[in-house]
């Protein structure tokens, strides 16, 4: 199987002003073909040749020669496969969230280059670019096989990373008889069904003030002024620093949770539909339930776990853990509650991750359903409502 293996490196001047020559032409041969195919249509022959190959020969490309070729000719690739994404999705044989058509990009967002076998090599303490050299990377991990491209970013807050894309071999953790269901919330991020709470960090919330103070700094500034770089610059640390620390949060929990438990079951949520809620729509995107479940998937792959998705309509909030008595919808203020068929009493969340560890026949209880059928990895991303052991996709 394939996976990604990224490090920071750390660009001389005289490096940064090649990469930033290297960013700019990959923009322009990107924005150049966009400009064409809207004009003149997607059928449209030889384009590649003419943003590339003859635009260096003109007056006002000539400095496409000054860079390398390699990242210029996946700049166009990669537009053309941003177009077949397009038109699949509107045809509906792309699976998921609609793609939108191609836009063009500016200098003022985050920055990317990518390079082939031939335009790149790996070192000790350094990866070499083509027309560049090498640059220092900080290597914490060494790449486990030689890699077939390495992609160069330049994020809103100039730092700069590689990020290697290479073939591993799936890992195996020891096998434990434990499985686990998981109820996702705002007080707490995860509930489990043993009756484990995770605290929710609430990282957005803890910043937003200086957040709105940076913001309202930001928008005082006169228009390409140097203080209006620097007040940019300074919001944009503060909301990597966010994303930094959701990043790491995240993956310890998700590498905890499939290193303890054999069996994993969780809720298919409409994240989408959810964010519309205008009231809960930041507590919501601050949590990243998203991302929380896209590592999940990609760590069972790797380890070999079995995760199984349930219904999003199933009544996990509604109904009764120990007698399966369903007690009717209940508004979100509502956090314990009695059953009237039983009269045990309940604490609503984890109830809810027994009764999603129950719905995804991982408990051995009269209303475990013991699911054995087991599909790939692939249609699962199709089809999230479903029961699944993680397969390689490699």
């Amino acid at each position: 199987m394939k996976a990604r293996f990224k490090y920071r490196i750390d660009p001389n001047s005289n490096q940064r002003i090649q990469l930033a020559k290297q960013f700019g032409c990959n923009r322009v041969v990107w924005n150049d073909a966009l400009a064409i195919y809207k004009k003149e249509g997607i059928h449209t022959k030889d384009v590649d040749k003419r943003v590339i190959t003859q635009a260096k020969k003109t007056e006002e490309r000539h400095w496409l020669s000054e860079v390398s070729n390699i990242p210029l000719q996946q700049s166009f690739r990669d537009l053309k496969q941003a177009y077949s994404n397009f038109f699949n999705s509107l045809k509906g044989k792309r699976k998921g969230k609609k793609v939108g058509e191609p836009k063009f990009k500016s200098k003022h967002s985050r920055q990317t280059a990518r390079y082939r076998i031939g335009g790149f090599s790996v070192h000790s303490e350094s990866v070499k670019l083509a027309k560049i050299g090498h640059i220092k990377m900080v290597v914490t991990r060494q790449l486990p096989s030689e890699s077939t491209s390495v992609t160069i970013t330049r994020d809103t807050t100039n730092r700069y990373f590689a990020s290697f894309v290479v073939e591993i071999e799936p890992e195996i953790f020891a096998a434990t008889n434990s499985s686990v269901g998981i109820d996702l919330g705002l007080s707490h991020f995860a509930i489990l069904s043993n009756g484990e709470k995770i605290e929710n960090p609430r990282l957005h919330k803890k910043m937003l003030k200086r957040i709105k103070k940076a913001n309202k700094k930001l928008s005082r500034c006169k228009k390409d002024s140097n203080r209006r770089k620097r007040a940019k610059l300074k919001l944009a640390k503060l909301h990597a620093k966010i994303k930094d620390s959701r990043t790491d949060f995240l993956h310890k929990l998700t590498t905890r949770l499939v290193s303890e438990n054999q069996a994993i079951a969780i809720e298919d949520l409409a994240v989408g539909n959810l964010i519309k809620n205008c009231k809960l729509s930041r507590a919501i995107s601050d949590a990243g339930w998203y991302s929380f479940r896209q590592l999940l998937i990609a760590k069972c792959d790797k380890y070999n776990r079995q995760l199984v998705v349930i219904d999003r309509w199933e009544a996990t909030s509604q109904k009764c853990s120990n007698c399966g008595f369903n007690g009717g919808k209940k508004k979100l203020n509502v956090r314990e509650w009695t059953c009237l068929n039983c009269g045990v009493h309940h604490d609503r969340d984890i109830c809810a991750a027994i009764n999603i560890k129950v719905a995804g026949g991982l408990s051995e209880t009269k209303n475990g359903r013991g699911r054995d059928n087991k599909t790939t990895l692939v249609a699962n991303l199709c089809e999230p409502s479903t029961t699944y052991k993680q397969l390689s996709l490699f």
